[in-house]
Formats: structure tokens, C-alpha cells, sequence
């Protein structure tokens, strides 16, 4: 049976994050995509230009169309930037998606530095959205975000911060070192029971980094879409991002961030 994964996220227009990120990511992994587009995004390697959103019952729409024909084995939930779009996918879910793993990635902030959210959409986020994932997939500025505080500067504290998040509803969280410092990038899984699983790679030197964490939550949902338990889908989603980061010099875009090499183990 074919393996099936949605994705519910905003569009990058040049390709290197979002929605296009999650299809490349889902066909490098073997996975069938399928998508529901929540914003539309004028958008380069270099910034944000303009955000144009979705009517929230266009986005209901998608969701039910998507459901009422394909077998989704996951659910990946990127870009949502206003409140009643955040409602709009949590009454989806609950409609449809009962028992489906569910990955939340709370895209807050580009990596060019523009902020995709209002902090209304942060809170309703927080409560309508956040105790539905199976996962959600921070890094440390949006975690600290999340719980209206600084951000981790170690390990220990992003950690910390990690079980104040499970203490708030979420059921298991990864929390993303990429935005730390140090020779490792290191991810910290913290499951629902509080056992701790500790992801490293050795931190890449590149400006070709647009669109990494989506590429890291689409790459833990298609491995739950293709049946992995969380431990196993989260590994081999770290050990994919590595070397789509490692490539990503090798497929130059753009002339700011440019984008992962989501084909790297494909193209030769």
C-alpha cells in the first residue's frame, strides 16, 4: 500500500521551504504527497515580499476533499498565520484525522528573519492546536515563544523547556538545536512519559539553510506515514536533513539563504 502524507503549510514561491520543501521531502523518503495550502507567499532566498492567506473555509475544504478520498498516514502542519485558519485545521483534524499521527512544526519566523504569525495565532496555537499533534517540532526561539520566555542558552535549558511544553498539552516534542551553538547541531526528543532521546550531526558551515525545519518535520512525518514509531521516524529524519544541509552548496539558488539538496541521495 502506498504510503501517503499531507501537508498543511504556507507556499515559498522559490521553492526552498513550505509546502514545495514538504513534497520534495516526502518523494526523496519514498512517500506520496499531498498538500492543503494555507497561505500564499511572494517570497525569495533573501526574505518574505507579502503573505496572501487562505480563506480559512477554503483551507477547511482542502482538508475535507484530501480526507474524503486518500488514505493519509500523517499529517504535517507548517505555516499558520491567523487565528481562524489555526481553528480551521484543528476542527479538520478532529474530523477526520483521529488516531492519524499529526507533526506540528509552529513556523513563527523565516529564516531571513521575518515573522510569518500574528501573537494572536500564537496562543490559539498554543490551545487549539498544540494537544492535537502527536508531535510538535520547535527550535529554540519558537519554543521559548511558546512558553512567553528567553531563549535556552544550553542544552539543559532547551530541555527544560521541552518538558514545560509536554506540561502544556503537547504529547511529545522535539526540540531543534540548530539555532544553538557548538562543533554538534543536537535535537532533543522528549516523549509524553519523559523519556529523553538525544539526535546529533556535526553543525555544517553553510548560508544554505532556507527551509530546514520544514524539511525536518515533513521528513518525521513521512517516516510515521510509512509506519516508523516516533524514535525511529525522528532518527532517520535527522540523519536525512544532515546530508540535504551537507549538499546544499552543491545545487547553488538564489542569492541569500538558498535551499537544502532534497534530492541529494538521488541525483548524481
Amino acid at each position: 500500500m502506498t504510503a501517503i502524507a499531507l501537508t498543511i503549510a504556507g507556499s515559498d514561491s522559490s521553492g526552498g521551504a513550505g509546502i514545495q520543501a514538504d513534497l520534495k521531502t516526502f518523494a526523496a523518503l519514498r512517500v506520496y504527497g499531498a498538500s492543503v495550502i494555507t497561505a500564499l507567499t511572494a517570497q525569495n532566498t533573501r526574505g518574505v515580499q507579502a503573505i496572501h492567506d487562505v480563506p480559512a473555509d477554503f483551507v477547511a475544504a482542502q482538508i475535507d476533499s484530501v480526507f474524503s478520498d486518500l488514505a493519509v498516514g500523517a499529517v504535517k502542519i507548517g505555516m499558520l498565520s491567523r487565528p481562524e485558519t489555526i481553528r480551521a485545521v484543528a476542527e479538520g483534524l478532529r474530523r477526520h484525522a483521529p488516531g492519524i499521527p499529526v507533526v506540528l512544526d509552529p513556523v513563527m519566523v523565516a529564516t531571513s528573519g521575518d515573522r510569518l504569525i500574528s501573537q494572536e495565532a500564537v496562543e490559539i496555537l498554543r490551545t487549539e492546536l498544540m494537544p492535537l499533534a502527536t508531535i510538535i517540532t520547535p527550535n529554540l526561539p519558537e519554543a521559548a515563544t511558546l512558553l512567553d520566555e528567553g531563549e535556552a542558552g544550553h542544552e539543559n535549558e532547551a530541555v527544560a523547556q521541552g518538558r514545560r511544553l509536554l506540561a502544556r498539552g503537547a504529547r511529545a516534542v522535539l526540540i531543534k538545536g540548530g539555532h544553538g551553538e557548538g562543533s554538534e547541531s543536537a535535537d532533543h526528543l522528549i516523549a509524553a512519559d519523559g523519556t529523553l532521546r538525544r539526535f546529533a550531526a556535526p553543525r555544517i558551515e553553510t548560508r544554505n539553510s532556507h527551509g530546514t525545519g520544514c524539511t525536518l518535520s515533513a521528513a518525521v512525518a513521512a517516516g510515521l506515514a510509512r509506519g516508523q514509531g516516533l524514535a525511529e521516524a525522528v532518527g532517520g529524519a535527522k540523519t536525512y536533513v544532515t546530508g540535504a544541509i551537507r549538499a546544499a552548496d552543491t545545487v547553488p539558488v538564489g542569492h541569500g539563504h538558498g535551499p537544502l539538496h532534497h534530492f541529494f541521495a538521488l541525483w548524481r
